[in-house]
């Protein structure tokens, strides 16, 4: 008689136990063993439990390769959900056998678990580890399917694709109700303490894998509902027109404000601090440094010499390398949108910044047009205040547009959910790259279809308050997707590009490239420990399914763009790889969680303009600069979004932090433990160097960046 003593977690989540019954049957490469029922005095499998149990059989079963898990039903007890984190097998000889789950099994099925060891398709040879590769894959494929959004668009997961599979296909999944169709117009409409249209049905059914936690829902819904509800009550919500003076925009959220908020009302309208926005904002990658001005820019030296001063003039700054441009070109056939019956306005600027001696960041010159001519004047800091001003502010507008969509949303979540879907669809759980990923893909698809449901559906809060609306949206990502390349998506070869990397005080460049090094340090030692050869890697075909598929969905096989559509050598997959983690991670950080610190102040960071941009000079006073700022419900609206987004809800897991232990040999374990200990060491150098500046960058500090685009 051969005894197997089994360990079993369950997770600490709410309504994470089981009242079913549960079976296990062991499979060895000498056979396997009786179906046997897991139960013994008291409450099985309750939530947070780690629970004992014994498995005889008549012999050995020599190397175990599966271990089944069947859920079934319990007397009168209705079907529930059970959210297995691991078990733990010791066979006779005192082996012991890690099966990593980490997934809620829902209804009655067989789920399969393999040992923990990581594998490549390369080293399985036995029939039955291959024929489950095949079957798991096909049945994550018959899961999650890709949807065309829009023309151009990153493809993205098809919430319809949720629906109820036979147990025997399952494996990891789990069993939910039909999804309605996203697109279904009846169920677009208003709910309670929100403003803008909600589309409910793709919200209803979420594959519980991907879904939210019910802290994570919880703590959402605690942060947006009081938020909008207290501009409501206070009227702010539906009151249309401008505002009465720049002071009473302090009062939207009087009691949500941080440090950072109020540096940015007390700074806003400094030249020093808009160029500082370029280098430390929320986009901080829009400038490029010239060498000679563009021919649709004709800024004279007259034109800057006041403000370069006597020593040196433009053409010798452009030498140096001391000159800098940020190009809006994409804005300039953006379609417009109408918000509150009225027409709205953009601006497509060219915004000329130069760095002085003392190592400041300051604009020299903006064009607001692509086009120069007569209706087109070139505004200076020389202008009169009001004139200035609002070149500033239409600029700060093109930044708002430009960042939303492009940045934030198209290179972090759109992108990240097309890596996520690749991973699900083409690396089973035994793959190494799963294992190294999967953490970095928590919660992308419900974050995305949340915003799918409230932001970019029709009369959601694109279209109530930005001045291109849901239309533009498109536009933007689409354009902005075609011309997008893998010098870009990559922090090094990016920087290196714009010819950045000298600009003194640029703290998402330093913070970033510490995090890009401990990353690629990290990934290379794994990638290393199960890719020792050229061959490993051109021999994996769930690899190159994997890389080919994220070619083809989210680049949509575009060559021009530089991604790689195979994967030939560990050093390229590093590389690949690296950029993966850090743009889920890092860069979405970057770009995310500063919006409410610097959108808080409205003027910084205006959704839309509701006059078209000044054709003459010395036209601006303080109430026409008012009446083309944004509307004070269209306000109100735009900073309720920028709260939302900024602030993570609970049940958080920062970068590097791997609760679900999906690896579960030594090295890969050692790896994320000096992984860890870099992150530490940047930590502290970040801290330390906040403490000398009048305002701390603190948006790259690995204890508050989460490990994947959740938020």
């Amino acid at each position: 008689m051969a005894v197997y003593r089994l360990c079993v977690t369950t997770g600490p989540y709410l309504r994470a136990g089981t009242l079913d019954n549960i079976s296990v049957t062991l499979v060895g490469t000498c056979g396997e063993s009786p179906k046997q029922r897991l139960d013994r005095m008291g409450r099985d499998f309750a939530p947070g439990s780690v629970q004992k149990y014994k498995v005889r059989c008549s012999a050995e079963l020599g190397e175990l390769l599966l271990l089944r898990v069947h859920k079934e039903r319990y007397a009168f007890f209705r079907k529930d959900s059970w959210y297995c984190s691991r078990i733990c097998v010791t066979q006779p000889d005192g082996t012991v056998s890690h099966f990593p789950c980490y997934q809620w099994i829902e209804g009655y099925c067989t789920v399969e678990l393999r040992p923990g060891t990581a594998r490549t398709i390369c080293q399985d040879s036995l029939p039955l580890l291959l024929d489950h590769r095949t079957r798991e894959l096909r049945a994550r494929q018959e899961c999650y399917r890709w949807k065309i959004y829009a023309p151009g668009f990153p493809r993205i997961v098809d919430v319809n694709s949720f629906q109820e599979m036979e147990s025997d296909k399952k494996f990891a999944l789990t069993k939910t109700t039909t999804c309605v169709d996203q697109g279904d117009s009846s169920g677009n409409r208003y709910l309670p303490g929100f403003p803008m249209k909600i589309d409910i049905p793709s919200l209803m059914y979420m594959e519980p894998n991907i879904r939210y936690s019910a802290t994570k829902t919880i703590s959402l819904l605690f942060n947006a509902i009081p938020a909008s509800l207290g501009m409501k009550l206070r009227g702010l919500l539906d009151r249309k027109g401008s505002w009465k003076k720049l002071d009473d925009m302090q009062n939207i959220f009087w009691c949500h404000k941080t440090f950072t908020t109020k540096y940015v009302t007390e700074h806003w309208c400094e030249d020093h601090f808009f160029g500082y926005q370029y280098l430390n904002g929320v986009n901080p990658v829009m400038l490029h440094c010239i060498s000679s001005l563009p021919s649709k820019l004709p800024v004279t030296n007259d034109m800057v010499a006041p403000l370069l001063g006597q020593d040196t003039c433009l053409q010798t700054e452009l030498e140096r390398g001391n000159i800098f441009l940020a190009d809006y070109w994409i804005l300039a056939k953006a379609p417009t949108h109408c918000l509150n019956g009225r027409p709205q306005y953009v601006a497509a600027p060219l915004c000329l910044l130069w760095l002085s001696p003392q190592g400041a960041l300051v604009p020299l010159a903006i064009q607001l047009s692509q086009t120069p001519g007569p209706d087109s004047p070139i505004f200076l800091p020389t202008d009169s205040e009001w004139d200035w001003l609002l070149a500033k502010t239409w600029v700060r507008n093109s930044e708002f547009l430009v960042h939303e969509n492009n940045t934030h949303f198209l290179c972090t979540h759109l992108l990240c959910e097309a890596f996520a879907m690749a991973t699900l669809r083409q690396l089973p759980l035994c793959h190494p790259i799963y294992k190294l990923l999967l953490p970095h893909t928590r919660y992308t698809l419900q974050v995305n279809t949340i915003a799918r449901a409230t932001l970019l559906n029709p009369e959601g809060l694109v279209d109530q308050v930005t001045s291109i609306g849901r239309q533009g949206l498109i536009y933007l990502m689409s354009t902005g997707l075609a011309h997008f390349t893998y010098t870009n998506f990559c922090l090094p070869d990016s920087l290196r590009a714009r010819g950045v990397l000298a600009i003194p005080n640029y703290h998402y460049r330093d913070d970033g490239l510490k995090i890009w090094v401990a990353i690629e340090s990290f990934v290379s030692e794994i990638v290393g420990y199960y890719y020792p050869s050229d061959a490993s890697v051109q021999q994996d075909s769930e690899l190159q399914a994997w890389v080919g598929e994220i070619f083809a969905q989210a680049f949509l096989g575009r060559e021009s763009s530089g991604f790689p559509s195979r994967l030939c050598t560990p050093g390229e997959m590093v590389k690949f790889l690296t950029a993966i983690i850090f743009n889920c991670s890092a860069q979405h950080a970057a770009v995310n969680s500063g919006q409410h610190d610097f959108g808080a102040w409205m003027p910084n960071a205006p959704s839309s303009m509701r006059q078209p941009p000044p054709q003459t000079k010395g036209t601006t006073t303080l109430k026409t600069y008012l009446d083309t700022l944004p509307e004070v419900n269209i306000s109100c609206n735009n900073l309720l979004l920028f709260w939302l987004v900024s602030q993570e809800p609970k049940d958080q897991r920062p970068l590097g932090t791997y609760p679900d232990e999906h690896f579960t040999e030594e090295a890969p374990r050692q790896s994320i433990a000096a992984f860890q200990s870099r992150l530490a060491q940047i930590s502290r150098d970040i801290q330390e160097r906040n403490q000398g500046l009048a305002l701390p960058y603190t948006y790259l500090d690995p204890p508050l960046i989460e490990n994947s685009v959740s938020i």
